[in-house]
């Protein structure tokens, strides 16, 4: 039973030039909102703080009214009077009414017109009046009958005149809330067409510029989908000098690295085949010519088998060490004294089979290394001296300019120059090769240019080669930050393999 295809995935999705532009006009939209939010709601409280203010100024018209009297001379004579020169002597407002209340009874309006009539509201007059009980004047707000109005009801009493009546005369005055909050109402409504306006620039504004953006991440997306382990030579134009040209740039210098590593994988693949299909093809083709009868063919056939399958084994060996040295952490450097290390070096290599070890002139210097990595270089080059060099070496170190440079001479016939650029080359071998991995000095090249330098080889001034390991010098570190390598016990060292070395001449 066949397992069915997996179901699409449905849910909903955004492109990042979307969620850009949604966050933005979204920004936008809560910034807008906030300021107009704030500003009406500072306006509608100093609206409804000017009502009040207007109402008492009235307030204290009125009672200015009532005090002077008429012609100045201080007495009414009725409230009736006072009443009637009070409501037509305020100052008229905007959304205001005025009417004068004589038990009960709207009697007296305005003498000019005014925006607000406030027997419009029926139950105003009689709401009023319950409202006032006393001298004392009253400030409140009337919201029946469909209507919010801020109400000042001052009664009014005249000391002599006709005021014995008992008749009870009140002034009263009102805002039309809704009215003077309705003018700042239709600003808040225009300005909301304005921000919605606003909004909607911001958002075209904003695709465009995220379009523009956008399009060499697009082209690179593209450009990754292209890009495959067989064709992985195309590259992202690098236009401009923003982040944007940096990763185009940034990822056309992975995709060299890329390209590299895959280059130099096929190669290692096709260089470990071809390595390896010599000793098998030796292998196969003395078993199959062995005469199983004949003792003698049996164990020469068998003594050539294990010598083959030793040198794959010792090709194996050498390709995990090389590749050791291209993982993440390939050295482990620190401030080492470099003349004690290179005389330890000296001392090691004297335990190597058919050496004769001289040390040179030795610098005494400080330098940032990984001393197991330096020794394995060193000794790699060593052997390499003794087993094409005749067995005699020297073993030094120098200070060239702000570099440190240790080096192994031998005495053999030296590198031709043709192979000179080729002899760190894995799995390089000259015309004078012995049998061996070819990857020794590939491997002393690889731990050169994992502490930042570099490894060559010259033509020694009295014949041989001369190979040299070229370091960077560190600077000069503190007493206790000084790492001395322990002495090595004193050779011989355990025998060496001088097969898994190659050379040409001198050299590899």
């Amino acid at each position: 039973m066949s397992t069915p295809p997996p179901a699409p995935d449905r849910r909903l999705r955004m492109s990042v030039r979307t969620r850009i532009v949604a966050v933005i006009t979204l920004v936008a939209a809560i910034g807008l909102i906030s300021v107009g939010a704030t500003v009406y709601l500072v306006e509608r409280a100093v609206s409804l703080e000017a009502i009040e203010d207007r109402l008492q100024d009235n307030l204290d018209s009125a009672r200015f009214i009532v005090g002077e009297g008429p012609d100045d001379t201080g007495t009414w004579p009725s409230a009736d009077e006072a009443l009637r020169a009070v409501v037509q002597r305020m100052s008229p407002d905007d959304n205001t009414g005025a009417l004068g209340i004589v038990d009960g009874r709207a009697v007296l309006r305005s003498g000019v017109d005014l925006d607000l009539d406030l027997t419009s509201a029926p139950g105003f007059v009689a709401h009023v009046s319950s409202e006032v009980t006393g001298a004392d004047p009253v400030i409140g707000t009337y919201a029946e009958e469909g209507v919010v109005w801020r109400y000042l009801a001052a009664p009014i009493a005249v000391v002599g005149g006709d005021a014995a009546t008992g008749a009870e005369v009140i002034f009263t005055m009102a805002y039309d809330v809704s009215a003077e909050l309705g003018e700042i109402n239709g600003t808040a409504q225009a300005y909301l067409v304005a921000a919605g306006i606003a909004l909607l620039v911001i958002a075209v504004v904003a695709t465009i510029v995220s379009t523009r953006l956008l399009r060499p991440l697009r082209r690179m997306r593209e450009t990754a989908e292209r890009v495959s382990a067989q064709s992985l030579g195309e590259r992202l134009p690098v236009q401009g000098r923003d982040d944007v040209s940096e990763l185009a740039s940034t990822m056309n210098d992975m995709l060299d690295r890329l390209d590299g590593a895959l280059d130099s994988q096929r190669q290692l693949l096709s260089d470990v085949g071809h390595e390896l299909k010599t000793p098998i093809t030796i292998v196969r083709g003395n078993l199959e010519v062995m005469d199983a009868d004949d003792p003698d063919d049996v164990r020469e056939t068998q003594a050539l088998a294990i010598d083959e399958l030793e040198r794959m084994d010792r090709l194996v060996q050498d390709l995990s060490a090389a590749a050791a040295l291209h993982g993440p952490s390939p050295v482990t450097t620190a401030r080492v004294d470099a003349g004690e290390l290179v005389q330890q070096i000296v001392r090691k290599a004297q335990g190597i089979e058919g050496a004769e070890v001289d040390a040179g002139p030795i610098a005494d210097v400080v330098a940032r290394v990984d001393p197991g990595r330096i020794t394995q270089a060193m000794l790699q080059l060593s052997q390499n001296g003794v087993t094409h060099g005749g067995g005699r070496i020297e073993i030094g170190s120098r200070v060239v300019d702000d570099t440190l440079e240790l080096w192994v001479r031998d005495h053999g016939p030296g590198v031709p120059d043709a192979d000179k650029a080729v002899v760190f080359d894995r799995f390089h071998r000259g015309s004078t090769a012995h049998a061996g991995s070819g990857l020794g000095l590939n491997i002393v090249q690889v731990i050169a240019r994992a502490h930042g330098g570099s490894v060559r080889v010259d033509d020694a001034p009295c014949g041989g080669a001369l190979f040299v390991i070229s370091l960077p010098l560190a600077e000069t570190p503190q007493p206790d930050d000084l790492v001395i390598p322990p002495r090595p016990p004193l050779p011989p060292l355990p025998e060496p393999r001088p097969t898994t070395l190659t050379t040409t001449g001198g050299g590899a």
